[in-house]
């Protein structure tokens, strides 16, 4: 009479060390995701990258939806540009994206680029795949700081915020635009769940150096404009 007990308590165990493997293997292609798209670049991907970052920016600009983008950028400090933010999930998700950041001098000009990655990773009830264009405007001097250091994380270290219309990076949008970083998003697909505070922001030394034929750190680039690229002169041209 113990048999179907037993049998059942078998199959429960069975189930749950499935949906264990189930959840590890997810996160382990979620990790592998996240590799995958900070791994070195190919040669000419550095000036591809500033191309794309060109359109991405223009497109938003030309688009009625995002009409309050360029006041929010004739004020901002920096910009960050990702062409492509790959973002999925089931269970456990990842999201990634190489792209340039300027930053406004003095004189009101947009220096050239240097290069970063936004990486992140998030548990919780999630699923989907979704492909979007990103532009982050910096609102402030402290947050350029925090853009200039190796790494760092947004909500920890500069508060971030979805920008007004358009399709946002959540599903919800926030008013909140005393945040360091604002962030305009144009996207394809569908994603549920997730957030963009705790994603980390780091440099792609790799790609610097090959765009400028020589080891640059973001600040000798954005700061004290030591190294210029003529293929950047549209993309800082583009911007308001």
């Amino acid at each position: 009479m113990n048999a179907p007990t037993t049998a059942a308590t078998t199959t429960t165990t069975m189930n749950k060390t499935d949906w264990h493997l189930r959840a590890l293997l997810l996160g382990v292609l979620a990790f592998g995701f996240l590799l995958a798209a900070a791994r070195p670049a190919p040669a000419g991907d550095a000036e591809k990258l500033v191309e794309t970052s060109r359109f991405t920016v223009q497109r938003l600009l030309d688009d009625k939806d995002f009409f309050k983008l360029h006041n929010y950028l004739r004020r901002a400090k920096g910009v960050l540009i990702i062409p492509q933010l790959i973002k999925g999930g089931l269970i456990l998700g990842a999201e990634a994206g190489s792209g340039v950041l300027m930053v406004r001098g003095s004189d009101g000009t947009w220096s050239p680029p240097a290069f970063y990655t936004l990486a992140a990773g998030s548990i919780g009830l999630q699923i989907g795949g979704q492909v979007s264009e990103v532009v982050f405007t910096v609102m402030n001097d402290g947050a350029v700081d925090a853009l200039l250091k190796n790494e760092f994380k947004l909500g920890a270290d500069i508060s971030v915020a979805v920008g007004p219309l358009g399709a946002g990076l959540e599903a919800s949008a926030t008013t909140n635009f005393d945040a360091d970083v604002l962030a305009f998003s144009k996207s394809a697909g569908l994603f549920g769940g997730g957030a963009l505070e705790g994603a980390k922001i780091f440099e792609r030394p790799e790609l610097s150096a090959e765009f400028y034929g020589v080891e640059a750190t973001p600040r000798s680039i954005l700061i004290e404009r030591r190294f210029n690229n003529t293929a950047a002169d549209r993309l800082r041209a583009a911007i308001p």
